[in-house]
């Protein structure tokens, strides 16, 4: 058998790439990429004591999204007085999404919908939004 070297041959295979990010398994997205870039930008905010985690854990909201496990991002600071959850209840970026927020150690107390009007989801996006809703409390910047 012989290789084909013609310039449409050559062609397509230059185009292949990587696959994106966002395309990678759920769970090695959220602790490989995710977490990590959302921790980078928490901190560039200027959090210091910030503890995040990823598990899979049951809504701790009464009438939560279901009473299934769900992976969820957990966000903790000022000695756990302030905590933001973010909920994967389908296992994906593109699916479900909710958040909630708590203070003073406090179990949250209402559950929002997240990023429901995007039609594609990016690290980047994740990453925005995360930190708009956390600006809508009033935790990273001041009035």
């Amino acid at each position: 058998m012989t290789e084909d070297t013609t310039p449409k041959a050559a062609a397509t295979a230059k185009k292949e790439k990587p696959p994106a990010l966002e395309d990678k398994p759920f769970t090695e997205f959220m602790e490989q990429h995710f977490n990590p870039t959302l921790k980078e930008s928490l901190t560039k905010q200027g959090l210091t004591d910030l503890e995040l985690s990823f598990t899979k854990a049951q809504v701790s909201i009464p009438g939560g999204i279901s009473d299934d496990p769900c992976w969820q991002v957990i966000g903790t600071w000022k000695n756990g007085q302030r905590q933001f959850k973010l909920y994967f209840p389908e296992e994906s970026i593109t699916g479900q999404k909710a958040f909630s927020y708590a203070v003073n150690g406090k179990s949250p107390s209402t559950i929002e919908s997240f990023m429901i009007d995007e039609r594609k989801i990016t690290l980047d996006l994740m990453v925005l939004y995360t930190l708009q809703r956390l600006n809508g409390q009033k935790w990273l910047t001041r009035n």
